[in-house]
């Protein structure tokens, strides 16, 4: 009888112990856990997760697509007060829209003792307008802790039955419980698109499901209603997940979302009784067809009328097809300005973008190539998939968000441009569209890929006129010279700056750094390269002890921290572009010291040529001469050479950081 007791005591304590994930059934446990389980340094996790997808049907609206969403939420520290906050984005068009409904939210902490739970009020609910085509409903819980616990739930009804948000199973925080639910008519057929490293399949079974017809009849004896049941058969897909671990950021990753474990539920075809089967799983040739045949595209691309007079104007006397180009460039560059909306698709049009001066990228881009073509040469609209939109992996319109021109030359060469940015040059496009590769749709609306990559190589060369004094401060010059693409993104961030305040944050970069005499040339020049300079002061940048003196030839430039840090590293390392940074350093010594030792000269290769670190430091005259620099040859690296490149990165600060010997003569 004691054995039995002991046991049943035991289960009890199981049970109440065990992890409620009803709504609102929040633990003092929960409340008190100081650190996740899963991972003992992340700054918030979820606790459980829900999420229920399925079809109902409405008499007067049809099917509905209908996604409900239960989350609880951990908050360890003040890192994880961002989770606090939620935006849910619903999609919408001309015709119709979806709606967020039934949202119930609270956040708990424990007061004195016991669990006291916070409401969220109306006043913190947000609904915007984010573009054409979304709206966001926001929402910031109230009185978060370090600690609390908060939950919500809500459901969001769609009209729009092919689009099944894509189910994800992996996020920045770890899950300790994860359930996720679809259910599906026999009339919908979808077919699963997986993409991560977790592998994921879900049960699956077939269900009973039913509809009721409602009528009613009016006769001279009255009103008579009667209902009808339709039975039909439905999929149901169950997901079970437990303790998922965070998927792990790193610098270099073009978007980390082309690697979240998750399911694309894609619709192929719906087959209604006594109705033919409509096809929606389609290809990509399909794909392109259809966008190069709407109306906000290919037409658009066709209209020459509104530009024609101005464009003979720039190139009635030029027949060089490459000064063509650049002219048309330019002109287009400085005529429309960007609206900051993305889109392959034009919002006004591209008569009225002209006009106003200002358009989208689509109205901008198929401008520039309608007018390429208007001067004979050919010229191609390239639908492109930005950075932060992620890699277009299965064919689907929503695959792209933007779309840049692609002239061919006779010789066999091309080059790429978009006009959106008055920095871009031919060849040079902006970082947010280098993510693998675009189609080039040709008159017939086929298409071929191109690679979005740049091949030449971007520089920064930085020449460093050094002074160090006897206590181990110093003072110089520096002038860097940048090319390419670094030019680009140096104009993008310096020009419309306010002077003051980027020599401010310049002189917060490193750490206290004084700074005099800043200038910038070729700033607006774009087909030169970019040359910033300025004086300098900076104390304590060698260390005195005794007679001796420490210090690294790049001083503060020096790289302190590999930045590639997993042990496993499963995605790509993405540069975005080819580049190289050299350091030309010149120290003259301290009056009453010589050299006792320099570090030996070192050459890293990566390997396959994909990059090298070369360091060479020497003495000339009574002055300290170093040529340091590190050059990437592939914008992308495959995840099989990482631990090659973490070692490699590893090497480069470790060389950097060697230090100078000078001793009192």
């Amino acid at each position: 009888m004691r054995k039995i007791a002991v046991l049943i005591a035991f289960s009890f304590t199981l049970t109440t112990y065990a992890q409620n994930f009803k709504f609102g059934k929040v633990s003092k446990e929960e409340l008190q856990e100081k650190f996740s389980p899963i991972d003992s340094i992340a700054d918030a996790a979820y606790l459980y997760k829900h999420r229920n997808t399925f079809f109902n049907y409405n008499e007067n609206e049809g099917f509905q697509l209908i996604t409900e969403i239960h989350e609880r939420v951990k908050i360890y520290n003040k890192e994880g007060f961002d989770y606090a906050t939620k935006a849910v984005r619903l999609y919408k068009n001309s015709s119709d829209e979806e709606e967020m409904a039934g949202l119930k939210a609270y956040t708990y902490n424990i007061v004195d003792g016991k669990v006291e739970d916070t409401k969220l009020g109306k006043e913190s609910i947000f609904e915007t307008e984010i573009s054409k085509y979304r709206n966001e409903t926001k929402f910031t819980m109230p009185n978060i802790k370090k600690g609390s616990v908060i939950e919500y739930k809500y459901k969001i009804i769609s009209p729009f039955i092919s689009k099944v948000d894509e189910f994800v199973f992996q996020y920045d925080i770890p899950v300790k419980k994860l359930e996720a639910r679809f259910e599906a008519p026999e009339y919908f057929i979808f077919k699963l698109n997986t993409k991560g490293y977790i592998p994921i399949m879900p049960t699956t079974e077939t269900k009973h499901g039913k509809i009721t017809f409602r009528s009613k009849t009016r006769s001279y004896t009255g009103t008579k209603f009667s209902s009808s049941d339709l039975d039909f058969s439905k999929q149901v897909s169950t997901y079970n997940l437990s303790d998922v671990q965070a998927l792990t950021k790193e610098p270099h990753v073009n978007n980390i979302d082309n690697y979240r474990s998750s399911i694309k539920y894609e619709l192929s075809y719906t087959k209604f009784p006594e109705t033919p089967i409509e096809y929606y799983s389609t290809t990509w040739e399909d794909v392109v067809k259809k966008i190069y045949d709407s109306n906000g595209f290919g037409s658009e691309l066709n209209k020459t009328g509104y530009y024609e007079e101005e464009i003979d104007a720039i190139i009635n006397f030029i027949s060089d097809p490459k000064k063509r180009v650049a002219l048309i460039f330019n002109f287009i560059k400085n005529k429309v300005k960007w609206n900051g909306y993305y889109g392959y698709m034009v919002d006004e049009g591209v008569r009225k973008a002209f006009k106003n001066n200002v358009g989208n990228v689509a109205e901008i881009n198929l401008m520039l190539t309608s007018m390429l073509r208007y001067a004979g040469l050919k010229a191609y609209p390239v639908l492109v998939s930005t950075r932060g939109h992620g890699i277009p992996l299965f064919p689907t319109r929503e695959g792209y968000n933007y779309v840049v021109s692609y002239v061919k030359f006779v010789e066999g060469d091309g080059i790429l441009l978009d006009a959106t940015s008055i920095y871009c040059m031919p060849n040079i496009l902006p970082f947010r569209t280098l993510n693998w590769k675009g189609r080039v749709i040709n008159e017939k609306g086929n298409s071929t890929f191109v690679d979005l990559y740049p091949k030449h190589i971007s520089k920064n060369t930085v020449s460093v006129l050094v002074s160090l004094d006897e206590n181990g401060d110093i003072e110089g010059g520096c002038r860097s010279i940048k090319t390419n693409h670094n030019a680009l993104s140096y104009r993008e961030k310096i020009n419309g700056v306010d002077k003051d305040d980027y020599i401010e944050k310049l002189d917060n970069e490193y750490n206290g750094l004084e700074i005099s005499n800043f200038d910038v040339k070729n700033s607006a020049e774009i087909y030169k390269p970019i040359q910033e300079s300025y004086k300098f002061e900076k104390e304590s940048q060698a260390d005195v002890i005794g007679d001796k003196m420490y210090f690294s030839p790049l001083f503060f430039f020096r790289e302190t921290q590999n930045p590639f840090k997993l042990e496993k590293r499963e995605f790509p390392i993405d540069f975005g572009y080819p580049s190289e940074t050299t350091y030309r350093v010149v120290i003259s010594l301290p009056k009453g010291y010589k050299v006792e030792s320099l570090p030996d000269s070192g050459v890293f290769q990566l390997p396959d040529n994909l990059g090298t670190f070369k360091y060479n430091v020497s003495l000339a005259n009574n002055s300290i001469q170093a040529i340091i620099s590190s050059k990437i040859n592939s914008p992308i690296i495959g995840a099989e050479y990482y631990e090659t490149l973490k070692l490699y990165f590893s090497q480069l600060v470790e060389k950097e950081g060697e230090q100078i010997v000078l001793t009192r003569i």
